[in-house]
This record gives structure tokens, C-alpha cells and sequence, in this order.
């Protein structure tokens, strides 16, 4: 494949291959305009059932921005105004994607790799993994949108370690302050993260997505309305919880509709 940004599907699992292996995977305009466009077409996939984004090998995932881009697209206020939005804009479309989306990690996670993989609904890593948003050392901040996909798995505290100290950590630190939920053996993290993304697709859609939705609008300060909490028991009106029951009482695996 030649496409900086690529997709492949396995069934109801689709893969977003992050593919500039020569510049470990950073990311210039055009490549976080396409991760946008790209989720959005695989949001609206109702036989869709997981996400997986990755690095096309194991030497990174992402290395964040590419700096060798910044005259060209990052040069004056205007610009960086306009890459902010684009930037922002994908963030918001992994996040808010319908299907889990699963960050399946190796070699180098930094910068805006680590904003994509905050945006992930799991994220898991190999062991050799390194995380870091050494920014300071380029004099240039992370917009609120971006600030906001790390500070809502990490917390302030530890946002503002990872900025203040510029430290690139491993993979053991990563988990310890919530970057990760999974370390895994380098021989075996995407194999293991697949079979994740498989386990996922096989449990009921429609309430992958309704948890998906509810966890994410509990964020929100805004009281829910009763038309929300009504939602919640929508899930015993599918014909996927009739499937599940009978499942479970006979013994035998579930096989879900997605209705």
C-alpha cells in the first residue's frame, strides 16, 4: 500500500492503518483530514462491529505531528488555526464513532499519536511501547480539543506531568497513569489485540454502542433528560436481548443481529 492512511476489513472488523513507516508514522494535514473522513465512512457501517486503528509495523504507532510540514501548514496563526480544526474535527470523529475503537500500540506513541490513541475507546500496548508529549521543547502548546481527549483518561495531574516534565515514558508508566489498560507481550500485541477486537465484535452491537453513547454523555454537566433515561432500557426491546437469553439458558453462544 502506498496510502498514507489505509483501511482494511476482517469481517465486522475494520482496520485504519496509519502508513508512513519512514517517518514513524507522524502525520502532516492531509493524513488527519483523512482519518476523519475515514472514520466518518465507517461511523455510518451498520455491519460494522469494532475498530482497530495501528502503525502498519511495529516500530511506531505515531510519532505525532510531522514537523518537516510545519512551514508549509503551521507557519502562521491562521494556519495553525485551520490544522487545529482538521486535527480537532478527527479527534472528535474517533471518539464519537458509533463502533468501540480499540488503539493497538507499538514502538513510538507521542505528541499527536498520543491525542489519537486518547481518543480510542481501549487502548492497548506492546511492552517496548514509548508515550510522550514532549512538546515544550518546540515552544508550541496543545489546543483545548486536544487537551481535552487526554485530560478525560488521565486526569489534570497527570496531563499536566506529561506536558510540564516533556518525558517520554514506557509502556509500565503508561498504565500507571491511565494512558493504557493492557500491556502485552511485544511477540504477541497485535495478534492479542485482534483477538480483543474479535471477542468485542462478537457481543451484542447495539449495546457496544448504547454504552459507548452513555458513558460518553455522563461526561457532560447537562442533567439527563427523561428521554435519556428511557434509553437506557431500550436494549430489552431488540430482538438481540431475546438472542442473548435463550443463549445463555440453552448453553450455546450467542449470535447477534445487530437488531
Amino acid at each position: 500500500m502506498t496510502e498514507a492512511i489505509y483501511t482494511e476489513r476482517d469481517g465486522t472488523v475494520a482496520s485504519i492503518i496509519l502508513n508512513r513507516p519512514e517517518k514513524l508514522n507522524a502525520l502532516d494535514l492531509p493524513e488527519w483530514r483523512r482519518i476523519g473522513e475515514v472514520m466518518h465512512e465507517l461511523d455510518g457501517d451498520d455491519s460494522l462491529r469494532c475498530v482497530v486503528i495501528r502503525g502498519v509495523d511495529s516500530r511506531a504507532f505515531s510519532a505525532g505531528a510531522d514537523i518537516a510540514g510545519f512551514e508549509a501548514n503551521r507557519n502562521t496563526p491562521d494556519q495553525v488555526r485551520e490544522y487545529g480544526g482538521v486535527l480537532a474535527s478527527s479527534l472528535a470523529a474517533i471518539s464519537t464513532c458509533r463502533h468501540p475503537v480499540i488503539a493497538a500500540i507499538n514502538g513510538v506513541c507521542v505528541g499527536g499519536g498520543l491525542e489519537m490513541s486518547s481518543a480510542c475507546d481501549i487502548r492497548i500496548c506492546g511492552e517496548s511501547s514509548r508515550f510522550g508529549a514532549p512538546i515544550n521543547k518546540l515552544g508550541l502548546t496543545m489546543s483545548y480539543a486536544e487537551l481535552e481527549t487526554l485530560i478525560s483518561i488521565v486526569g489534570g495531574g497527570a496531563l499536566l506531568e506529561i506536558l510540564l516534565a516533556g518525558e517520554v515514558v514506557g509502556a509500565q508508566r503508561a498504565y500507571e497513569i491511565g494512558l493504557v489498560s493492557r500491556i502485552l507481550p511485544d511477540q504477541s500485541w497485535l495478534e492479542d489485540s485482534y483477538a480483543l477486537a474479535h471477542s468485542i465484535a462478537e457481543r451484542a452491537p447495539l449495546v457496544n454502542r448504547w454504552h459507548k453513547k452513555f458513558v460518553r454523555r455522563l461526561f457532560k454537566p447537562e442533567p439527563l433528560t427523561a428521554e435519556e433515561l428511557d434509553e437506557g432500557y431500550a436494549a430489552y426491546d431488540t430482538e438481540d436481548y431475546h438472542i442473548g437469553c435463550e443463549a445463555f439458558l440453552a448453553k450455546r453462544k450467542p449470535e447477534f443481529k445487530g437488531k
